[in-house]
């Protein structure tokens, strides 16, 4: 029987594990971490034949698999995956797996620094009213390989791919290629903005049709490399880098894709300009899907908006409580002050990343009254407002900690919202971003009783 080793014990991991199981192979789940919640699941998953080591340094002594797969969170260059790949050993991500097991789907894949997850749930939205979509996978919704489990699969897979799951997937050939934005971000898993561009343009290479942001100032200056993409902008047909007949673009208003008119933007309940270009990729893969204006505009109509990205969680004191927590680096938190009105109490920290952070600073001068600092980023970003001359700032700590400041400063500021957007990974605190938000949603309902 063949032989495979699956690393990572989190959702995509545990998706392969069951997947390969399914499909005949003798399968080892791997984790280095051991608590209780693993044990729970390692009882479960022997049930189903699955081997789960707990506590888990994978080595090529003895027996050698025959095939290896890598949840996103494992480090590629790890170096043994890289003796792996040296001794000929199928060494994979979990979505190259699901790839092998759905490509005879047509994909829509969406990737970028920010705006996916946005953009993700717009284009799934759409394809579910249409009836040829199903529920969004990989970075966002289900593991993909849960799809390649389910007894029956949608017309199309839409999936969210961030650039870990780009980098092992090398063969992943989406119908639909969508580039949300790009800047710094991940610099300390791919090392170089040049090798992290390298990994985000693979997938769109590879892509039969590509949707680029044309309003995004890097992608737009790499217009020359996308002669056939097709461009979106909030800016209008002028603002385009390629034939307006090949753009989705706002025009009085309206939305105009390939030169058709779709909707009013006024139907889209989400605030910024940042989730208007967002559906604008949206609608540029569905038009390339030929999927009806009628279904695109009643799914556009009742979107409710994604969880933890800019959602309002409940007004306190006339004072709007903002759950930004997906805002994970510089860009995306800049966004979401942007987004908001001022004055705005902002809660920021946890687990720091690189990147330049002087825009966001420069949005926090003009819309910030007040900057409560959480986690392990606090005493960093305390030094970096300090040396940008910005002095209402407060280290607190903990979220628990900023929401209570956060009322008792209402009276003197006169906020108009209270917005969690960290700028940071969750990681020091958190065990996801999503972990985070919840807890900021728990805080804030208990204002009201």
């Amino acid at each position: 029987m063949a032989q495979a080793l699956v690393i990572g014990i989190g959702r995509s991991g545990i998706a392969a594990a069951r997947l390969l199981k399914q499909q005949g192979w003798d399968v080892v789940l791997g984790d280095r971490q051991t608590n209780a919640d693993l044990v729970a699941v390692q009882t479960e998953l022997a049930a189903q034949g699955i081997s789960v080591q707990l506590g888990y340094t994978p080595n090529l002594s003895g027996d050698q698999p025959d095939l290896i797969v890598v949840s996103p969170g494992v480090p590629w260059d790890l170096p043994f995956l890289q003796q792996a790949r040296a001794q000929g050993i199928d060494t994979i991500g979990e979505m190259e797996l699901a790839w092998r097991n759905l490509a005879h789907k047509p994909w829509v894949s969406v990737t970028g620094t920010n705006g996916k997850t946005t953009t993700t749930a717009l284009v799934e939205a759409i394809f579910k009213k249409a009836g040829c979509g199903g529920p969004a996978c990989g970075n966002i919704g289900r593991a993909a390989c849960e799809l390649a489990l389910a007894e029956t699969t949608p017309d199309w897979i839409v999936a969210e791919i961030s650039s870990y799951q780009i980098e092992s997937a090398p063969t992943l050939r989406p119908q639909i290629g969508i580039w949300t934005t790009f800047t710094p971000d991940h610099l300390a898993r791919h090392y170089t903005l040049e090798n992290y561009e390298t990994i985000k343009a693979s997938l769109l290479k590879r892509s039969r049709r590509q949707v680029l942001n044309g309003d995004d100032p890097f992608l737009r200056s790499q217009a020359e490399k996308w002669p056939d993409a097709y461009w979106t902008s909030v800016r209008g047909a002028e603002h385009l880098p390629c034939d307006p007949a090949r753009g989705v673009f706002i025009q009085d208003a309206w939305v105009k894709a390939f030169g058709e008119l779709i909707m009013p933007i006024s139907l889209l309940k989400m605030v910024g300009e940042h989730n208007l270009q967002n559906l604008l990729l949206a609608i540029a893969a569905a038009r390339l899907a030929n999927v009806d204006k009628g279904a695109i505009t009643e799914a556009i109509a009742t979107f409710p908006g994604v969880p933890h990205r800019l959602e309002l969680i409940c007004q306190h004191q006339g004072v709007a409580f903002i759950n930004d927590s997906k805002a994970t680096n510089y860009d995306a938190a800049e966004v979401g002050l942007n987004a908001v009105a001022a004055p705005a109490i902002l809660i920021a920290g946890g687990d720091p990343k690189e990147g330049d952070p002087s825009q966001w600073i420069a949005k926090i001068k003009e819309k910030a009254a007040a900057v409560l600092l959480i986690g392990d980023a606090a005493p960093q970003f305390a030094q970096l407002l300090q040396d940008h001359h910005y002095s209402q700032y407060e280290i607190v700590e903990t979220l628990d900690q900023a929401i209570a400041r956060s009322v008792t400063l209402i009276p003197q500021v006169k906020p108009k919202v209270v917005l969690l957007s960290p700028a940071c990974a969750s990681f020091d605190q958190y065990r996801s971003f999503e972990e985070r938000g919840e807890h900021f949603r728990r805080l804030c309902q208990t204002l009201n009783g």
